[in-house]
């Protein structure tokens, strides 16, 4: 079988099998986990085939025609090369995890055979994009991502807060897309083609007329998909469904899309400074902020979620300096630990009963509860916080040596300005990194209290995936060396000044914050003590979403608790309020968008039901009067219709003589 052949299957089988799932969801339920399941795990074996294959050689295309459209065609391409065969791996890795992980997790819940079937359909959407090689095919995949997070995010629909986040979600990317996509047409009229090959081609050939104009209506619609300010704050309210699809979203598709779409296309942007200059700013200013946002927050998802807008920050950052090895790199290496995090977090969530890190820092034992959580969640942090030899040391290095070579002038990619900017923000960033790492660790596994509730043994499903996502984690990192080809040909290693700077930070930021807990842990036997909702026998979904019910119940915000324990409290002191809240971004667009987009909503319903409907109505009424008054002639009675008709045949004939004497007579 051919390697085309392959890479074919790899979103084929997904898709069928979610297919499959949804026809027989109802009728044969036993099919629905196994349907879930294999279909995703052979399309991960095939992807590490293809990849295998590949071998980070000269990149495989192959195309046909999908349909004549009279100007620019579009085919149905596929474009293999380093980068697209290790994140498809990367993808069919954490699908297939997330899928075993979800069997136990949804065990009992009765919207599990769509639920599956969504997940099977995100992944095929996102290997679509992936392996793609026309921008219209790709934005398929790029569009189904957006309906089946829509569907997946309002999972616990009967929640406020479910329903509130997938429409935020959906709407918010929307607003990204419509630029995105008149660029896409802009730029296959400047180039000629929807092909990923020769737009680059004709980018080198110097065939781009409007490149900032292009770059910068692209770069909206990345961020608002990889959740780059001004358009990030869909995430962290997406926390509102299940675990599961929190990490398939945050570690392997949706929010990864953004990135490795501007790493396809980074010539097109680099022919912009102006546009890599924007792309930095965006970058800086959503790792800072993330950062500061992540060490307010009491939901420990929350907490996640920052953080992945952040090291996407750091992916945006290695791009905007012209460096997408090192941008795909960090993916891959977030892709590992993040969904180690996201994942043990549903652990957590069900052993302690809460999402409020408030209420687990005031359980003794969690830890001893949940041994297989602990350790993996452990390391992952390790590998957030970019500690060395973790996956997630090496990639942000990566980074960091990219925007130092392109600030001091070793690279000419991009301009210096850029590099200067990721290089300050990037060190910032480690500092809070590693700050709201060591909290979200103390709080979740070092609280002191009563015991944890005893939920029993984890399900297997749920904590051997724990470890299967562990491996690379720990290890990838060490790869650097052995995958070079894969990445360009570029060296991934750290260069000393930089490792040596940002661990250092990175430990500063980590020991402040130690500091800081055991000077608020005496405070810890004061309120808030809520928000626990633990059922022993009750399936983690269902912990979950009664979890999130009580937290909002409790202290009246899903992001908040007055805690006077919590270490970021001190840190932050009077930039705390502002950074729980995610610095006022929602009340902002509120006044500016949805205030006035809901007066202009009311008024054209006003319109509509009073002024239009008006007319409309009174049209009928009056068709219905005349037709009231024609049926009152309509009395059955032969005599009065023929003396009707001769009444007007006389009234005519004495109109016509008149007529024709006041014609004469003229």
């Amino acid at each position: 079988m051919t390697t085309t052949t392959l890479a074919v299957l790899v979103p084929l089988l997904p898709f069928l099998g979610a297919a499959a799932g949804l026809l027989l969801g109802r009728t044969a339920p036993g099919f629905v986990r196994p349907l879930a399941v294999l279909p995703t795990f052979a399309a991960a074996v095939l992807a590490v085939l293809v990849a295998a294959r590949q071998g980070g050689g000269r990149p495989i295309d192959a195309a046909t025609q999908l349909t004549p459209t009279g100007s620019v065609p579009v085919d149905l391409a596929l474009h293999l090369d380093g980068f697209a065969v290790l994140v498809a791996v990367l993808v069919g890795l954490v699908a297939t995890c997330v899928q075993i992980y979800s069997t136990a997790y949804l065990k009992d819940d009765v919207r599990y055979p769509s639920y599956a079937a969504l997940v099977s359909l995100f992944a095929s959407a996102m290997l679509l994009v992936v392996y793609s090689g026309d921008l219209m095919v790709l934005l398929v995949g790029w569009e189904i991502m957006g309906i089946c997070s829509y569907f997946l995010v309002g999972h616990y629909w009967e929640t406020p807060e479910a329903r509130a986040a997938s429409l935020k979600a959906f709407l918010v990317t929307k607003l990204g897309d419509v630029p995105f996509l008149i660029g896409l047409f802009a730029l296959a009229a400047d180039t000629g083609t929807f092909r990923i090959t020769g737009i680059l081609a004709a980018v080198t050939n110097g065939g781009l007329d409007h490149p900032t104009l292009i770059a910068l209506l692209l770069l909206a619609g990345v961020a608002g998909k990889s959740a780059q300010f001004p358009l990030h704050t869909w995430l962290p309210d997406a926390m509102a469904g299940p675990t599961p699809v929190s990490a398939l979203i945050h570690a392997a598709t949706m929010v990864a899309a953004g990135i490795y779409f501007v790493a396809r296309l980074l010539p097109v942007f680099a022919a912009s400074g102006a546009a890599l200059i924007v792309l930095a700013v965006m970058a800086a200013v959503t790792m800072i902020g993330s950062g500061l946002a992540a060490l307010a927050q009491d939901d420990i998802k929350r907490v996640l979620a920052y953080s992945t807008i952040g090291q996407l920050g750091y992916m945006s950052g290695a791009l905007a300096v012209g460096d997408r090895g090192a941008a795909v790199f960090h993916l891959l290496s977030h892709g590992a630990f993040k969904a180690v995090l996201f994942l043990a977090a549903g652990v957590v969530i069900h052993a302690a009963g809460t999402n409020s890190l408030a209420a687990m820092s005031r359980m003794g034992g969690l830890a001893k509860r949940i041994p297989d959580a602990y350790w993996t969640m452990t390391v992952a942090l390790l590998a957030l916080a970019a500690i060395p030899p973790f996956a997630g040391f090496f990639s942000k290095e990566a980074v960091l040596v990219a925007a130092e070579h392109t600030a001091f002038g070793d690279r000419d990619v991009a301009p210096a300005a850029a590099g200067w900017t990721i290089l300050v923000a990037g060190l910032a960033a480690a500092v809070l990194t590693a700050a709201y790492a060591t909290r979200l660790w103390l709080l979740a596994f070092r609280g002191r209290g009563t015991a944890a509730p005893d939920h029993g043994k984890q399900p297997a499903a749920m904590t051997s995936v724990l470890w299967v996502l562990a491996v690379p984690t720990i290890a990838f990192g060490l790869t650097t060396g052995v995958l070079t080809d894969w990445f360009d040909g570029h060296g991934l290693t750290p260069s000393l000044t930089t490792a040596v700077l940002s661990t250092g930070v990175g430990l500063v930021g980590g020991l402040v914050t130690y500091g800081a807990w055991r000077h608020t842990t005496a405070l810890a036997d004061r309120p808030p003590v809520g928000a626990v909702a633990a059922h022993p026998d009750a399936e983690p979904a269902l912990v979950e979403a009664e979890a999130m019910a009580s937290h909002t119940a409790a202290y009246g915000t899903i992001a908040d608790a007055q805690d006077p324990s919590d270490p970021g409290r001190l840190l932050l002191g009077p930039l705390h309020r502002h950074a729980v809240t995610g610095f006022h971004l929602d009340a902002l667009y509120t006044v500016l968008f949805v205030r006035p987009v809901g007066a202009a909503a009311r008024l054209v319903r006003f319109l509509d039901r009073e002024v239009v409907d008006t007319y409309v109505h009174g049209s009928g009424s009056i068709a219905r009067g005349l037709g009231t008054l024609i049926r009152r002639a309509q009395t059955g009675n032969v005599q009065t219709y023929l003396g009707a008709l001769l009444a007007g045949t006389l009234v005519l004939a004495i109109a016509a003589v008149v007529f024709a004497n006041v014609y004469a007579g003229a």
